[in-house]
């Protein structure tokens, strides 16, 4: 398998580089007037430490619709993690990437039939169904699908509920869905579900182990062989936020009612992954001072502040991810804090970034970062008014690029020697050279040695302030 073609090197680092370093070398250079993204690929292998330590019988199948950066796909290939595709488009990006179809799961309960067809031309056989239609088109299209039944059990807190959309009721429509696949001959291999994007329910995955188990018992009375558990996603990715308690629900159901080496767990992780990974700089191209004291017409009551990103660009995660973005100066201000309100390029009224944000006074030309913009930013993206989407500088640590150097679908090529503002900035891209067929080997990483240490925390030290609205 060929190794895909990658829109930037990995910037190997010196010792003495971080991600802010390198975004204040890249702001001082001059060398980009547009937004960016520092993405740092350590933070993708420490994650997936994290994950293999916190759930050991749990393999990650990469939910890929959350960022498809080919350089996120690359390394988690190369890490040995699985994917979670959801269109035929997904499915090529992952495979192009030298992945074996066997990795891939077709995660997406109502698919359109070329993309059934497509999953069936190139080997990817198991996908997940939540009616009886699907059913019924798999029967026709793809007959030799693995078949994983996707129930609904809603987490009562999450970033973004899924229920509403896909899952069937675990009780009245999953056995009638059941009765219905060994009707048509189908081969039901597990069940799925997802709980929410963003989770803060960590009880509601013992709730839906405990359903997954009795349509487990009811799959073998029907005379299937169900092996496959997928635990889908919900696993929070911000920096300063843990999978712990959820890990410690999953463990403890998974050892009540999976206790056996004969179920394959898996889960859909997407923002556990890359949140953290990616920080975005933009920068402040004009600014709007409001004065609305009569009392003091000289006084400044608000700041409107625009920048050259937003909600049509990486911000459209507020409009669809629900999420909560925290603007941080690049520089240290001075003076007294100011209400202020941040805004996207556009025309667009609606292109709001931040309502309203206490700050200290700013200047065209100076820079916000916004950390955690690795989920669900990129993917959705658009140049709206002609407005570019941002360009990714791909980072790591010598010790992250020793590990990965190596291991297809990573290579020597994959990394350039050097962190400079103007080496960051070429942006070389790989020569699409001829590699010969591979076999992904497993990587130790408890035994690395490379990613033990404790993340280091945020340069950044910062309190978000609501104020009232403006008049």
């Amino acid at each position: 398998m060929k190794v895909t073609n990658s829109n930037e090197r990995i910037h190997v680092l010196d010792s003495s580089s971080t991600v802010m370093t390198i975004i204040e070398d890249i702001v001082k250079s001059g060398l980009q007037e547009e937004a960016f993204y520092v993405l740092d690929v350590g933070d993708i292998v420490k994650k997936h430490q994290i994950w293999k330590e916190k759930l050991p019988r749990v393999e990650p199948f990469y939910a890929v619709k959350c960022n498809d950066s080919p350089t996120v796909i690359e390394v988690l290939a190369a890490l040995g993690t699985g994917f979670d595709c959801a269109s035929k488009a997904e499915i090529n990006k992952v495979l192009n990437a030298g992945v074996d179809p066997s990795r891939i799961i077709f995660a997406n309960p109502a698919k359109p039939a070329s993309h059934v067809r497509h999953a069936a031309a190139v080997g990817v056989d198991v996908t997940t169904v939540d009616n009886e239609s699907e059913l019924h088109k798999i029967k026709k299209i793809h007959p030799r699908a693995k078949i994983v039944i996707r129930i609904r059990c809603d987490a009562e807190i999450s970033q973004c509920p899924l229920g509403m959309k896909f899952g069937c009721d675990p009780v009245c429509e999953a056995p009638n869905l059941l009765r219905l696949a060994r009707m048509l001959n189908l081969d039901v291999i597990g069940i799925s579900f997802h709980v929410g994007s963003g989770c803060q329910d960590p009880p509601v995955f013992y709730r839906a182990i405990c359903h997954a188990k009795n349509l487990f018992d009811m799959a073998k009375d029907l005379d299937f062989k169900p092996y496959l558990l997928d635990l889908g996603g919900g696993y929070p990715g911000d920096r300063g936020t843990s999978i712990d308690k959820i890990a410690d629900v999953i463990n403890t159901a998974l050892d009540e009612f999976f206790n056996t080496d004969d179920v394959h767990i898996i889960a859909e992780p997407g923002r556990f992954y890359v949140a953290s990974a990616f920080t975005l700089a933009t920068s402040i191209h004009s600014k709007r001072s409001v004065r609305h004291d009569k009392l003091s017409p000289n006084s400044i009551t608000h700041n409107m502040y625009y920048i050259n990103d937003g909600v049509y660009g990486s911000f459209n995660c507020i409009l669809y991810d629900h999420q909560r973005v925290i603007p941080t100066p690049l520089k240290a201000g001075c003076g007294k804090l100011i209400p202020s309100s941040i805004w996207g390029p556009t025309c667009d009224g609606l292109d709001q970034v931040v309502e309203n944000v206490l700050m200290q006074d700013m200047d065209l030309g100076d820079w916000i970062i916004f950390e955690n913009m690795g989920a669900y930013t990129l993917p959705v993206a658009s140049p709206f008014n002609g407005f570019p989407v941002p360009k990714v500088h791909v980072v790591a640590e010598e010790k992250v690029w020793r590990l990965l150097k190596d291991i297809l679908p990573m290579t020597e090529d994959h990394f350039v020697i050097g962190n400079t503002p103007a080496n960051l900035r070429l942006g070389l891209d790989i020569d699409p050279t001829k590699i010969d067929e591979w076999d992904n080997p497993s990587i130790d990483l408890s035994s690395s040695g490379i990613i033990n240490e404790p993340p280091p925390s945020s340069p950044f030290i910062y309190e978000y302030v609501e104020v009232e609205p403006i008049n």
